[in-house]
C-alpha cells in the first residue's frame, strides 16, 4: 500500500534530510515551509522526479493557530489520508534570555509552536489513522527533555518541549489499540552545514561528542525511517537520544 508523510518544516535543515529518506523508502512526501516557497517546491520536484513518488510543498506556520486547519485541509486535497506525521516544525528564539525577559507575545509563540500546534495536529489527524488501523507519529525533543530538565536562558522552548515529550507518551499509550505508535526523536547539537547532510563524514572530527564525529541530518533521518517501518510496532513512547553520546546540555549550565 501507497502511504503518504506529512513531515511538517522540512523544506530546509534536518527535516530536509528526513523528507528524502521518507521518499527513497518509497512514501508520497507532503512537505510544509514558512518562506521558503520556491526552495520547498523545487526539492519536492527533486524528490519526485529521483525516487518516481508525489511530493507536494505547502505554507504553513506552526505558531499561528489558525494555521493547522489550512494545513489539513491543503492534506485533505492532495492525499486520501495521512499515514505518517513527522511533526518537525517549531519556532525556536535564538536570542539568549531569562524567562523574565519573555513577553507573554513571545511566551506564546513558543508553546504555540512547538506543543500545542502538535495537539491540533494529531487530533486532525489521529481519526483517519484509526480508521486505517495502522500509523505513525513522530515528534523532535532535545537531548535530556525525557527528564524535563532546566534549560538556562531556553525556558519557553525547554518547557514546550517538556510538555511534548508528556504529550508523546502520553498518545502512545491512547492510541496503541489502533496500531498507531507514536514516538519522539531527540537530535544532539547538530549545526550548519551538518543538518542537511545526507551521510556523515566519518573523517571530520568533533572532540566534545563522545562518539568522535559531529551529528548530521543523516543520522536523524535513519532513526525517522526505522520508526516508520512496519516492524517497529513494538517501539511507541519512546524518547530517543541521537547525540552522540554527547550531554548537550552541559555546555548550557
Amino acid at each position: 500500500m501507497k502511504r503518504t508523510a506529512l513531515i511538517t518544516g522540512s523544506a530546509s535543515g534536518l527535516g530536509r534530510v528526513a523528507a528524502e529518506r521518507l521518499a527513497q523508502d518509497g512514501y508520497s512526501i507532503i512537505t510544509t515551509y514558512l518562506h521558503s516557497r520556491g526552495r520547498a517546491e523545487a526539492y519536492m520536484d527533486e524528490l519526485a522526479d529521483k525516487y518516481k513518488i508525489s511530493a507536494y510543498a505547502i505554507p504553513y506556520d506552526a505558531a499561528k493557530r489558525e494555521a493547522h486547519g489550512s494545513l489539513l485541509q491543503e492534506c485533505s486535497n492532495i492525499s486520501t489520508h495521512i499515514d505518517i506525521l513527522v511533526h518537525n516544525a517549531g519556532p525556536y528564539i535564538q536570542e539568549r534570555k531569562t524567562m523574565s525577559e519573555y513577553t507573554e507575545e513571545e511566551w506564546d509563540y513558543m508553546i504555540q509552536g512547538n506543543l500545542s500546534s502538535m495537539f491540533l495536529l494529531a487530533r486532525g489527524l489521529i481519526p483517519g489513522m484509526r480508521q486505517n488501523g495502522w500509523g505513525r507519529i513522530i515528534t523532535m525533543g532535545f537531548d535530556q527533555s525525557n527528564t524535563a530538565p532546566g534549560w538556562k536562558y531556553r525556558s519557553a522552548f525547554a518547557a514546550a518541549k517538556a510538555g511534548l515529550t508528556s504529550l508523546t507518551k502520553t498518545l502512545a499509550i491512547e492510541e496503541a489499540e489502533y496500531g498507531i505508535t507514536v514516538n519522539m526523536v531527540c537530535p544532539g547539537d547538530i549545526v550548519h552545514p551538518y543538518k542537511e547532510m545526507s551521510q556523515p563524514d566519518r573523517n571530520i572530527g568533533a572532540d566534545q561528542v563522545p562518539v568522535g564525529r559531529p551529528g548530521t541530518g543523516a543520522d536523524i533521518a535513519r532513526v525517522i525511517s526505522f520508526l516508520c517501518e512496519e516492524d517497529s510496532d513494538f517501539i511507541t513512547g519512546a524518547v530517543i537520544p541521537v547525540t552522540g553520546g554527547q550531554d548537550v546540555l552541559s555546555k548550557y549550565r
